[in-house]
């Protein structure tokens, strides 16, 4: 057995989630994959995998022996990073988590504009609205909103978003304009899973003073796209990043309000495993969207300073 291929094809089946798309991935047959991840047992003398007819669950040996070979397969790969005279080219496969809206609007054209600049770079992304766990699923880096998540990553800010409230005009021709935040208790609001908080936001007046507006309404989701959807329709007033409502801002689609308040603002990060070495392609994509960021097109002059 093959010990090193062994764990490498463990680990794609932990983040494949199953022994067939593994071994799609891997370019290899399902009885090769499945074979080398038994053998591999048989060597550790101990279950790695729960295997029913359903899903595949890792033991608490695997749990342990995963986090592990995930960390030695990084570290094998950086260290033929730092020994090619190479280095500074970016190549191979990064694996990438990143909000769905975000992703979809943002960062895939983004990725096409890269993947045209450096032809040896392949993308493996996965769009999620839930927080991944890099080191356990397999992640070489993720772009995050707010806040960059475990104090084991580290995160490079990128560029800023602002949260805008606003309606459609068919909506304020219905219930009116909100002048204060407070005034939001009146009116249908749509309101955000993932928010930080669901049922409140959270505004600054121009002297400084944080404002907090309890909000309630029919529509509750875990997608921006799906709440900036139902706005535009004159459903109720949204609150969502100027990344998501912009274009329907200049469109006329929607109406920004409470434009007197300082907008929230959230940092866009790149954040990516604790290593004291990164590799080329996390370093050269992370500078990358740094500097596209930097010239952000979603930006609105809303409500600003």
């Amino acid at each position: 057995m093959d010990r090193f291929q062994a764990i490498t094809v463990f680990a794609r089946v932990v983040e494949a989630g199953s022994f067939a798309r593994a071994a799609e991935r891997l370019g290899v047959s399902v009885s090769s994959v499945s074979r080398q991840v038994a053998e591999l047992e048989a060597h550790l003398d101990t279950r790695l995998l729960n295997r029913t007819t359903r899903r595949l669950s890792l033991t608490e040996s695997g749990r342990a022996f995963h986090e592990r070979s995930v960390q030695l397969l990084a570290d094998i790969e950086e260290a033929e990073e730092l020994a090619n005279a190479a280095t500074a080219t970016p190549r191979g496969t990064l694996r990438l988590a990143a909000a769905i809206a975000f992703g979809s609007r943002h960062l895939a054209p983004a990725i096409a504009e890269f993947v045209g600049r450096h032809p040896q770079m392949r993308f493996d992304v996965e769009l999620s609205d839930r927080t991944t766990d890099l080191v356990e699923e397999g992640f070489d880096v993720a772009v995050r909103i707010g806040n960059i998540g475990s104090q084991n990553l580290v995160g490079r800010r990128v560029g800023t978003t602002r949260l805008v409230c606003c309606a459609a005009p068919s909506y304020l021709a219905r219930h009116g304009e909100p002048k204060t935040p407070e005034d939001l208790a009146a009116h249908v609001c749509l309101t955000y899973e993932y928010s930080a908080a669901k049922n409140a936001w959270a505004f600054t007046d121009r002297q400084g003073r944080a404002r907090s507006a309890r909000v309630a309404g029919p529509i509750h989701a875990n997608n921006g796209r799906f709440l900036e959807a139902l706005a535009v329709e004159g459903v109720g007033i949204a609150y969502e990043p100027d990344f998501i409502v912009g274009p329907d801002v200049r469109a006329g689609r929607l109406v920004p309000l409470l434009t007197d308040y300082v907008p929230v603002e959230n940092p866009i990060y790149v954040v990516y495993p604790s290593r004291r070495h990164l590799s080329a392609k996390v370093r050269v994509f992370t500078d990358f969207l740094a500097e596209r960021f930097a010239k952000a097109d979603w930006a609105l002059d809303v409500g600003r300073r």
